[in-house]
């Protein structure tokens, strides 16, 4: 047994001279990695007798227990379609698990394990890590259950990967593999930071490119699902266009200064505060609105029925409306 000051507990521990250890981050954390197996049922057709033939179909994944009453958030895309489930702890435990909900647009679920004596991962906070900051990944890559790997947070806010609908992921070269979906990314005090959800690994020379979801966004959508047993979120029914400095300079306005509407959904709420495609939609309470992605993630942070200023240029003309 290694006993350590109560300060090495929050920081690398120094082995030697240049070299650093995060095994007290791991020890916050591992214990709250679970491993998740799903079974589902696979349809083939055959092209010549037409004949449809059914079979099972095994695959892994990870999750991570959240709060001692048991509930335990991983990738939706671990669990869609499957029949049956089985959770196993890092003690070696198995459970089946109560699906509480999920959200297909940022591919979350939410599970609930009923056993005693729990050990949930710190929740932290993504809006403090910084570029360069040293992160861990904990899962169950193909099958090697409790695998941790190191590297560093490259990146924030990427988003246009085509992945899901709400995208804001914290970009690591920490190593992530096929089954390492729905596990933890840890800080070195051992403290969740995101949801390893991705990595961009079917080109042979691209290596270092995983995402993971930030928790701030899963805490959001954990207590929806708590609540409620899905997410519900603002929407204005507006379409966005991207536009190019040619574009901008016949405008009139300087590159990023907003967006163009493409489309406004007639009598939705944009439609009815009088936007109106062509628009460019400068702000959003208050905040300038540079991109696409941005401008979709700010109204979907408020609640449905929540009033917004938006602020737009029309035809060489700033106004502002309440939608």
């Amino acid at each position: 047994i290694i006993l350590m000051r109560p300060s090495l507990l929050h920081s690398p521990v120094s082995h030697a001279a240049g070299q650093q250890s995060f095994a007290s981050a791991v020890a916050q954390s591992a214990a709250g990695v679970v491993n998740i197996y799903t079974t589902r049922v696979v349809a083939q057709t055959d092209a010549d007798s037409q004949q449809t033939t059914y079979s099972q179909q095994n695959n892994l994944g990870s999750g991570v227990i959240i709060d001692a009453a048991g509930y335990v958030v991983t990738n939706y895309h671990v669990i869609a379609g499957s029949k049956a489930r089985r959770v196993q702890l890092a003690d070696g435990r198995v459970t089946r698990p109560q699906v509480i909900g999920f959200d297909v647009d940022t591919d979350l679920a939410l599970l609930k394990i009923d056993l005693p004596d729990l050990q949930p991962v710190t929740l932290g906070r993504s809006d403090q890590m910084q570029i360069g900051d040293v992160v861990l990944a904990i899962g169950n890559p193909y099958g090697l259950s409790q695998t941790v790997t190191q590297g560093i947070i490259s990146a924030t806010g990427r988003g246009l990967l085509g992945l899901t609908t709400f995208e804001n992921y914290i970009q690591t070269d920490a190593a992530i593999n096929s089954g390492n979906s729905g596990g933890a990314l840890v800080n070195t005090r051992g403290e969740l930071i995101g949801i390893n959800t991705a990595v961009i690994s079917r080109e042979v020379n691209i290596q270092g490119i995983s995402f993971a979801i930030p928790v701030n966004l899963v805490s959001g959508v954990v207590r929806a699902l708590r609540e409620d047993g899905r997410v519900l979120r603002g929407w204005l029914g507006m379409e966005m266009q991207p536009l190019s400095e040619e574009d901008w300079a016949r405008i009139g306005l300087p590159p990023g200064a907003g967006i163009m509407l493409r489309a406004v959904q007639h009598q939705g709420p944009a439609w009815q505060a009088g936007i109106r495609p062509g628009d460019i939609l400068l702000s959003i309470n208050g905040e300038q609105i540079e991109t696409n992605q941005q401008a979709l993630l700010k109204v979907a942070s408020y609640e449905p029925g929540t009033p917004l200023k938006l602020a737009y240029w029309r035809k060489g003309e700033f106004s502002n409306v309440d939608a």
